[in-house]
């Protein structure tokens, strides 16, 4: 333990002697990080086809989610921070093992056809870009993110993550590059703005499922509990109430940065896309990476290939982050050693299983199938999967045998069932248009 101590002292020292950025990715953690992979290349189709169809009048709804974001995700990072367990962990102790398994093959199912899709995005914008085999990208860019998940050193591996939000910034200098009228942006992020039509209704609900996704909550409060484990002076917070107060700071601090870090990208996109391809008629996107194509004659090359490399980026950060939360549904589910601060031969069955999501995903899209209906299909199964998530998540955090002397309550227990509430009436307006 005294090694452990040394070296993770080494670390921290190490951070603050070599300057901002460094003291920086030192105080942003799993919040910001999940916020970041929010934005993935099926994030961006979304966003891109919203402000291509809607123009302006769509940006209120990253108002309207960012509070709903905010609530969900502090909720799943108190949930791994105060019982030292994962979402599938406390599911497999306290609730039926049907209900477990359903949420977490669910969710596993969702998250390999949404890494397939992602993976298939970046291979598009890198053939955008040079051109060459987009199947041979697939492989390429699904083997790059599995050897650096397993092979890397956890904490070097959550640096690499930190870092790899860095390019996201690529979609705020496409904002600037391209001729956007602010006052009418504006008008439309702080005026909502609703049309009675299904084009409208079906965005809208496309935007909620990509903004509030299982894989998301999964992951931070897996990574709370990476987190704990890596500081030999942190337990959980049930355990030891005593570091509740600072705990809950940082995790309040670190989600509120993660989320506006998240919706900011997400205006940027809208607002890009809107003032350009909106404006130009051009109102069918199928992909962030045909939003990119796009863009070109409208924009200009620059902007271009800005996007292009912003999709490449986020998919770097993504798919990981998707393979991770799989992983640590199902092994948590079956209590396997999880864990990305272990070494490959002590959670075997855990990283053949993040493999296994990536594998499949990047099999789905060497086969016929569409990528855009496979986008579609994973958005359909995250929104029915995130509601018994959510309903079960509210619960669990009313619950003293689970969360201790800590459990949810107040505003923040008001948001997430909020929160739950608006994801609950998108599956039944999807139900509804399925129906009509």
């Amino acid at each position: 333990m005294s090694n452990i101590s040394a070296e993770v002292s080494e670390k921290q020292s190490n951070l603050r002697a070599k300057g901002p950025f460094q003291r920086l990715l030192r105080t942003i953690g799993p919040g910001f990080i999940t916020g970041a992979s929010d934005d993935d290349p099926s994030g961006i189709g979304t966003y891109s086809q919203a402000g291509a169809q809607l123009g302006f009048n769509v940006g209120w709804t990253m108002v309207f989610t960012f509070p709903l974001m905010v609530a969900i995700q502090e909720i799943a990072a108190r949930i791994g921070r105060t019982t030292g367990r994962g979402i599938s962990g406390n599911l497999a102790r306290h609730y039926p093992s049907p209900l477990m398994y359903f949420v977490a093959l669910l969710l596993f199912a969702a998250n390999v056809i949404n890494i397939g899709a992602d993976l298939s995005a970046m291979a598009d914008a890198l053939w955008l870009l040079v051109g060459g085999p987009s199947s041979l990208y697939v492989v390429a860019f699904g083997v790059a993110c599995v050897l650096a998940i397993v092979f890397l050193d956890y904490s070097r591996y959550v640096t690499v993550l930190k870092w790899t939000t860095l390019s996201l910034f690529a979609y705020v200098v496409a904002a600037f590059l391209a001729d956007i009228p602010w006052g009418e942006a504006l008008k439309g992020i702080v005026v909502p703005h609703v049309e009675w039509s299904r084009a409208f209704f079906t965005t809208l609900l496309a935007i909620l499922g990509t903004t509030i996704s299982p894989y998301l909550f999964f992951w931070q409060a897996s990574q709370e509990v990476e987190e704990e484990k890596i500081d030999p002076k942190a337990k959980p917070l049930k355990w030891a109430p005593w570091q509740a107060p600072r705990a809950f700071q940082r995790i309040r601090a670190d989600t509120l940065v993660g989320m506006a870090f998240s919706n900011l990208i997400a205006i940027a996109i809208i607002v890009t896309t809107a003032a350009t391809l909106h404006k130009a008629g051009v109102t069918d996107i199928d992909s962030s990476a045909d939003a990119a194509k796009a863009l070109e004659p409208v924009a200009g090359k620059f902007a271009f290939v800005i996007f292009a490399m912003g999709i490449i980026g986020t998919g770097l950060l993504a798919v990981p982050v998707l393979a991770g939360s799989a992983a640590f549904a199902v092994g948590e589910a079956r209590r396997w050693p999880v864990g990305l601060e272990r070494k490959p031969k002590q959670a075997l069955a855990f990283y053949a299983t993040l493999a296994a999501a990536v594998v499949l995903g990047m099999g789905i899209m060497l086969t016929p199938i569409d990528p855009i209906k496979a986008l579609y299909w994973s958005a359909v199964i995250n929104g029915i999967c995130a509601v018994p998530v959510m309903v079960v998540m509210m619960l669990m955090t009313g619950r003293s045998e689970i969360m201790g002397e800590f459990p949810v309550e107040g505003w923040l227990r008001f948001l997430g069932w909020l929160a739950t509430t608006a994801m609950g009436l998108s599956v039944v307006g999807l139900a509804l248009q399925w129906a009509f």
